[in-house]
Order: C-alpha cells, then structure tokens, then sequence
C-alpha cells in the first residue's frame, strides 16, 4: 500500500470534507454520510458509482464559498479548487472513498467511470488525476483527455492539474502544451509549465510561431515563455523580431524571454532597455503580468 498515494490521504480527505461541510445543508451531509456507510465491507462497485452519478442531484450544483484557492498535498504540490462547484468537489472526495488496497480492483472501478462519464464527470475524473490512487495507472488516460474536444474536460486536464507535469513523459507533455496553444487555453495556469519546457518543445513552438507569421496571424505572447531557455542561434531571429514589435507586450515578451537566457546575444540585446531590465528586476515586469494584459 506504500506506493498507493504520494500523500497524505486522510488528511486531503478530512481537508476536503470541511469544505464540503460548510457548503452544504445538514440534508445533504446525511445523505452523504448514508451513502457512504452503505457501500459495504466488501465495498460494492455498484453503489459507488450510483453515488458518483447521483452526487449533484443531492448535493447541488453551487459555485463553492471558500477563502481556500488550493490545499496542499505535499511540499511540492497543490490541488486547486478555485472556482468549483459543489458537486465537483464532493466527486473528487467521493473517490477517495474507494479503498486502494486491491489495485487491480481499485483501477477497474475507475476506469469504468471514465468509460460511462458525462461532461461534468469526465471534468471531475480529470481533475482528480493528481489524488487518484497508482498514479502511473492514469497516464492513457490523461493523453486521451488532452486529445479531448470538449472545453471543460480539456480544462479539468491542463489547468492548475498536477498529475501531468509530474506524469507525463515529453512528447505527451508537449501535447499537452500545444494543444493548451492551439485552444487558447490560459497557458499561465498549466501546472509545471517552467520546471517542464524542454529543447524540442522550445522547436516545435518556434515552428509553429512561424506558421502563425506567415499566415498574417498573432503569435501568443507566453509562447515565449518557453523558448527563453532555449534561445540559440536558429530562434534568435525570432526574439529580434518581437523585441522590435510595435506591440508592447510582445516586447515585453522578449525581454522576459531573454532574462531567462543565457546565451550572450540575448544577454546583450537585453541590456539595450534599461527600463525593462529594471522592471525585470524588480519583478513589475513577469509572465503573471504578461498573462493579465492579454487576459
């Protein structure tokens, strides 16, 4: 059971539960707390996934009223709630409810609700990725979810989700980024979006900045985010060109881009603007605020 859970599940659980609790009438945490003492020792399969579906018919469907963003579950990780509703945080909790010991057990009755989700439940099921028990077993399933079409299953995967960043393997991870790109997702918001970027990520971003240019459209300011670290003689070019945009951000952008660099050229094309140096320095000027002017 060691390798079950990275943290501490009791105590997500009971962080949870408190949430839940000062969300929800005392009707609706009986039935809760019914639900869960009839799922049996065994516990039934069957019952758990009629209480996963029945949840928002019982709970409500409410935006939750929490002072708490994100709760920790390790030193290193958080799992984020803002913006959730009721139903969607009482699924998450749900889940752990299912006992991890049997793993092959425990993977079937989750996949099952993958299979048979609706939108809503997908959008749950993704989100929990990062508290799911045997996290190497939900790696298909995360690049399906990255495949998706669908707005909030595709949110529920890349945004304020840790389980990819600390899951996938590069070329799925890139995916993923690119995909964020391609359906104008708030790239900021990707969890593990620095401690990630790559060498061929930083490639196949300036390919397709490229194709954006020549078609006569925008390229998205954070895409530079990702080549900074990876600015070599090949996309220096490309730095040059948004360093002289008449767009401020974009400028911006550069500059950001270059601070991150360490290759001279990029060191000395900074150096040209003492203002964005300073405002670099003295953090007025990051990619947070790159991302709220183009919100």
């Amino acid at each position: 059971m060691e390798h079950a859970y990275y943290y501490d599940r009791n105590k997500f659980d009971a962080l949870l539960y408190r949430i839940i609790e000062q969300n929800s009438t005392e009707q609706a945490l009986n039935w809760l707390q019914q639900q869960k003492e009839k799922l049996g020792e065994p516990v039934s399969a069957q019952r758990f996934n009629l209480t996963f579906t029945a949840i928002p018919r019982f709970m409500g469907k409410h935006p939750l009223k929490s002072a708490t963003s994100h709760i920790e579950l390790s030193d290193d990780t958080n799992f984020f709630i803002q913006g959730y509703t009721l139903d969607k945080l009482v699924r998450i909790w749900w889940l752990l409810q299912f006992p991890a010991a049997d793993k092959d057990a425990y993977i079937r009755v989750i996949e099952g609700l993958f299979d048979a989700a609706d939108m809503n439940e997908q959008a749950a099921l993704y989100a929990a990725l990062p508290v799911l028990a045997w996290p190497e077993a939900w790696v298909f399933r995360t690049t399906e979810g990255i495949r998706s079409n669908i707005g909030p299953v595709q949110e529920a995967v890349m945004l304020h989700n840790s389980y990819p960043a600390r899951n996938l393997e590069e070329p799925a991870w890139n995916q993923l980024v690119m995909k964020a790109f391609f359906t104008d997702k708030p790239i900021h918001q990707i969890a593990g979006l620095d401690e990630r970027a790559n060498s061929n990520l930083a490639a196949i971003l300036t390919d397709y900045a490229h194709e954006r240019w020549a078609a006569g459209r925008k390229v998205h300011p954070m895409l530079w985010r990702l080549v900074g670290p990876f600015i070599n003689a090949d996309n220096f070019p490309d730095i040059q060109r948004i360093w002289h945009s008449e767009v401020n951000v974009e400028k911006e952008a550069a500059a950001l881009a270059c601070a991150s660099s360490t290759y001279d050229a990029a060191q000395q094309l900074l150096e040209q603007s003492a203002t964005l140096r300073e405002e670099i320095a003295t953090r007025q000027l990051t990619w947070d605020t790159i991302a709220a002017r183009i919100a």
